[in-house]
């Protein structure tokens, strides 16, 4: 829904590029879509020259859903590693696709289950790339 390209770490990108492709031939669904359209416009970097105000793979972000008022913190993770509860929030999630490859100060809006969205990026309390883990 955004026309911003984000940016993505290239190893990432290989690694949810397989995951739409497998998931794509069983079924996939409109979400998935929204991904694989945003990593086609991506501008990838390798994880030593990410900026550090971007949200890559498991990195823990705090953002605002406009309207709704209400404060967040997940750190998006591999669909395998989801788990809400403890706030770890899928990328195959609508608001994990909203996110990823956006930067701190960045208003993202985007189309989740329940209508229109809009986040604001308040800030990223970890990501891997600038605390040099680069294989996470």
């Amino acid at each position: 829904m955004n026309k911003k390209r984000i940016i993505v770490n290239s190893r990432d990108f290989t690694k949810l590029t397989q995951i739409i492709n497998d998931t794509h031939a069983h079924g996939g669904n409109q979400y998935l879509k929204n991904l694989a359209a945003e990593l086609s416009n991506a501008i990838l970097l390798d994880p030593e020259n990410i900026p550090p105000d971007v949200i890559t793979m498991n990195s823990k972000v705090e953002f605002t859903d406009v309207s709704e008022s209400g404060k967040f913190v997940y750190t998006i993770v591999y669909p395998e590693d989801a788990d809400t509860e403890n706030g770890r929030l899928s990328v195959l999630a609508p608001i994990g696709i909203a996110l990823l490859g956006y930067r701190a100060g960045d208003t993202v809006t985007w189309k989740v289950p329940a209508g229109i969205k809009k986040f604001q990026i308040e800030k990223i309390l970890y990501q891997p790339e600038a605390n040099g883990d680069y294989h996470l």
